[in-house]
């Protein structure tokens, strides 16, 4: 299995361990992944980032979250959800208003253009998530989202 991964990284002698093999291929197939889905969204404008975003607010609808909730919602962590909130409230691809009770929290909620740009890239990127796990059966499919889960248990999350 690493041999595969060696080849592809060019490295001329084998990995230390396999943990650190797996590690690496996990972080090699993650980062194939994330700028094939880059490619996918770039022609609606969107980053990965965005696109995540934008599925939280969908999650929530029809209610609002703040900076804050979408943050510990992120697949991957970013340092500004503020910004994240701006750029998709600048293309009314979300609204942003203040908290009644507390007007330093800021509220995002997902836009009827949100929900309907969403809508039109949901069949081309659940069909491209489909195709790339294609050539695992559906146990398999079940195993690896499980020993990921697991893995990432022991970080204690």
């Amino acid at each position: 299995m690493s041999d595969r991964l060696r080849r592809e990284l060019r490295q001329a002698r084998g990995f230390g361990s396999l943990e650190e093999a797996t590690f690496l291929s996990l972080q090699r197939t993650a980062g194939i992944w994330m700028q094939t889905l880059a490619t996918k969204l770039r022609p609606s404008n969107l980053t990965p980032t965005q696109y995540n975003v934008l599925r939280i607010l969908r999650g929530a609808h029809p209610s609002a979250l703040t900076c804050g909730e979408i943050g510990e919602r992120m697949v991957t962590a970013v340092p500004d959800v503020t910004r994240l909130a701006d750029r998709l409230a600048a293309r009314r691809l979300a609204w942003k208003a203040r908290d009644e009770h507390d007007r330093r929290i800021v509220r995002v909620e997902i836009s009827g253009q949100g929900l309907e740009l969403l809508e039109s890239l949901d069949v081309k990127v659940l069909g491209w998530i489909d195709d790339i796990l294609s050539p695992l059966s559906k146990e398999e499919t079940e195993a690896l989202c499980g020993l990921t889960e697991k893995a990432r248990g022991s970080q204690g999350e």
